[in-house]
Order: C-alpha cells, then sequence, then structure tokens
C-alpha cells in the first residue's frame, strides 16, 4: 500500500438491538492491503437500492426516527415494533454494513495480474458494504468501466442492469413470449423498456400515476396500463390479449395486484378459447415477486383456472442458476449499454453524514419514482 492511503475509513452500519430498537451510525474500521486476488476501491458512487433500504431499516418504524451525534457522526434511532421483532432474530445485535453495489477508482491492487489490470481504473463494484469511503474486493467482482464513464454513471452497472436482463432471460427460458412488469416507472423499469424495445419484446407496464404512465410513454413504451384508473382491468385486459404476455414480474408483493394480473390473463387468453373448461385455459399463468413495496398480504380472488404459478424472484440466485458463462454475456451487454439502455438517475448525491439526516431518510425511504438517492462516500473529503 502507499502512503496516500488512509488506515481508517468510515463506513455506513445498521444495527437492530434486542431491545427493540434500530440504530444507524457511521463507525470507523481499517483499511485492509489487498490479497493477491483484491483490489482497493476508493468508492465515489453507491445507490439506494429498494433492497438496500430493506437491510438499512430492516422492521423498524421510521416515522419514529430521532437523531442524536454530530453533523459529521449522525445516529438514527428508530424503534423496531415488537411484532416484528420475529423477522429480525437472526440479526440483532449484529452490526451491518449496507450497500450491494457501487464505483469508484482502485487505488491499490494485490500482485496476481488481474488486479493489476485494474489498478487505477474506474470500476463498478459488486459485493456488499458499499456505503463505505474504502472496499477491498476480489478482481472479479468488479467491472472496468469504459473509458470517459464517471463512478455516478457506473454505480448501478449491476443489481437493475441484471435484473431487467434477467426478467427478458427468465421469460425466454419459460417459454413466454411477452412479459408484464409493475412499478414500472422506476430506474429499472425505464430499463427494461429499453431492453424490450432493443430486442422486439412485447412489454405490459403496470404503474400507479398517470404522470408515470406519461413518461414511460414518452421513452416509447406502448402499452402502459394505470392501477389507480377506474377502467384499469379492460386496459390491462386488452394489452394482455394483444401481446399475449402469460409471465410477470411484480414489484408491489401486497395487496391484490398479483390476483388481479392472474384474472386478467385468463380473461384475455379465454378470448380466443375454442371451448369451455371448468379447470380453466391450459396456458400456464406465472407471476414472480421480486419486490416488497407493500408489505401487506398477497391476495388473490381466484377466477384464473389451474394453469398458474406464483413465485419469489431474485436477481443473483438466477445469475448462479444460469452460470458464470450466460452471466458474463450479460454483464458484456450492460458494459456497452451503461450509458444509454442501462442508464440511471438520481434525484440527489450525497455523503455518508448527509444519508442519515432525518430529512433525506424520509426522502429516499418512499421510494418513489423520480426521487433514488445516490451516497459519495468520499463526498467533501
Amino acid at each position: 500500500m502507499t502512503t496516500d492511503i488512509p488506515k481508517e475509513s468510515l463506513q455506513l452500519r445498521s444495527l437492530i438491538k434486542s431491545s427493540g430498537e434500530l440504530e444507524l451510525s457511521l463507525v470507523s474500521i481499517a483499511v485492509p492491503e489487498p490479497a493477491p486476488h483484491e483490489v482497493l476501491v476508493r468508492l465515489l458512487a453507491a445507490p439506494i437500492n429498494p433492497s438496500d433500504i430493506g437491510l438499512l431499516f430492516g422492521a423498524a418504524d421510521m416515522s419514529t426516527a430521532t437523531s442524536s451525534g454530530s453533523a459529521a457522526r449522525p445516529v438514527v434511532s428508530a424503534k423496531v415494533p415488537d411484532k416484528a421483532m420475529k423477522s429480525m432474530a437472526a440479526r440483532l445485535d449484529i452490526s451491518m454494513p449496507v450497500g450491494n453495489e457501487g464505483a469508484g477508482v482502485v487505488i491499490a491492487a494485490g500482485s496476481s495480474a488481474p488486479a493489476q489490470a485494474l489498478l487505477g481504473k474506474t470500476v463498478a463494484v459488486l459485493g456488499g458494504a458499499m456505503y463505505s469511503q474504502h472496499r477491498c474486493v476480489a478482481a472479479e467482482q468488479c467491472m472496468a468501466l469504459p473509458a470517459g464513464t464517471t463512478p455516478a454513471q457506473g454505480a448501478s452497472a449491476f443489481v437493475n442492469p441484471l435484473t431487467a436482463l434477467g426478467m427478458v432471460e427468465t421469460m425466454r427460458r419459460e417459454g413466454h413470449s411477452a412479459l408484464v412488469h409493475t412499478a414500472a416507472a422506476s430506474n429499472l423499469g425505464q430499463m427494461l423498456n429499453r431492453v424490450c424495445i432493443e430486442d422486439e419484446i412485447k412489454l405490459v407496464n403496470i404503474v400507479r400515476k398517470e404522470e408515470q404512465a406519461a413518461l414511460l410513454r414518452g421513452i416509447g413504451a406502448k402499452y402502459v396500463c394505470n392501477a389507480s384508473a377506474p377502467e384499469f382491468v379492460a386496459q390491462l385486459t386488452d394489452a394482455l390479449a394483444e401481446t399475449g404476455a402469460t409471465i410477470a414480474f411484480d414489484a408491489i408483493g401486497g395487496g391484490t395486484l398479483v390476483g388481479q394480473i392472474l384474472n386478467c390473463m385468463e380473461q384475455a387468453i379465454n378470448r380466443s378459447a375454442k371451448e369451455y373448461s371448468r379447470y380453466g385455459s391450459n396456458t400456464h399463468k406465472q407471476v414472480y415477486i421480486y419486490g416488497g413495496l407493500d408489505l401487506a398480504p398477497t391476495t388473490l380472488t381466484r377466477s384464473f383456472g389451474m394453469a398458474w404459478g406464483i413465485g419469489g424472484w431474485l436477481v443473483f440466485p438466477f445469475t448462479q442458476k444460469i452460470g458464470p458463462a450466460a452471466t458474463q454475456a450479460l454483464k458484456e451487454r450492460i458494459a456497452a449499454g451503461l450509458t444509454t439502455t442501462f442508464a440511471s438517475h438520481y434525484a440527489q448525491e450525497i455523503s455518508l453524514s448527509q444519508a442519515l439526516q432525518l430529512d433525506a431518510l424520509a426522502a429516499y425511504g418512499k421510494r418513489a419514482t423520480g426521487e433514488k438517492a445516490l451516497i459519495n462516500p468520499n463526498k467533501g473529503l
């Protein structure tokens, strides 16, 4: 390691205490020297994804959040409801680092050829604990960014792009020809639209507001249904009949939307049915839940026959399933389209200490379209 590399670094931590309290804070950690296969990255951008918020807040009621500490080292506390403590049992009294992905500059490298090849490069990184000023990771966890690409442009190079491509790949591998996506105006949803337009795949988008529908139509989406509109069920059924979509990826989770999608799929299929069956159509209809924007129970009103399925879907188990070669092909496509097809947009860039200010927590904690935040762990230094 060179002399300009600090001995200590700040890292954001989330702690659920057995007393029933969430504590968010910044802690000092030792900066390690890279092993032969590792690199040390000075992180300059890390997005706050919904999956990160799940770990950051846990089951805490953030309406109870209070702040203490100093401006440079704020400490946020919030109450975890008693009924939610059981779900937090596995992480009680464990101080956990947060942040799935990020980007920065490699400032030190181990002796191996792959590690040395990244020295001085701007890289995207996948490996957890990204809300840190420095992160030591295996060279294979890094993606060298194309020349001229900024850390902010490369910060979201893994989770959302791989998710969008993974959804399309799942659709193909399971024999479907078109798909449905909910919460479709998000950064991920916009990416998925661009992928489907490039690949000439029919995509049915479900949103909750008319301005979100307008946003998607503005980037070329053809099928957009507003779940809050009185004519939503009719709109969705028409779109499903026209596209033939029989697989959906749902970010909402709770409530009635999953059941509505399955029912509308069945209605769309039956428009061309040749005969009646008391068991419904033979066409399999599949909904994968990959998020939990609504934590209420998933409610089904079954009018969709017997050929259907509901399951969970996450991108990293999917990439493990398809193997390293297929995953590498997806990553190569991402690298080529990082500032176009897979571009992400952020409402604000904040420092580690700003990420623990109550107004910032309230803003990005809403997980609202257009309000995604980007942490620059070394901002202001």
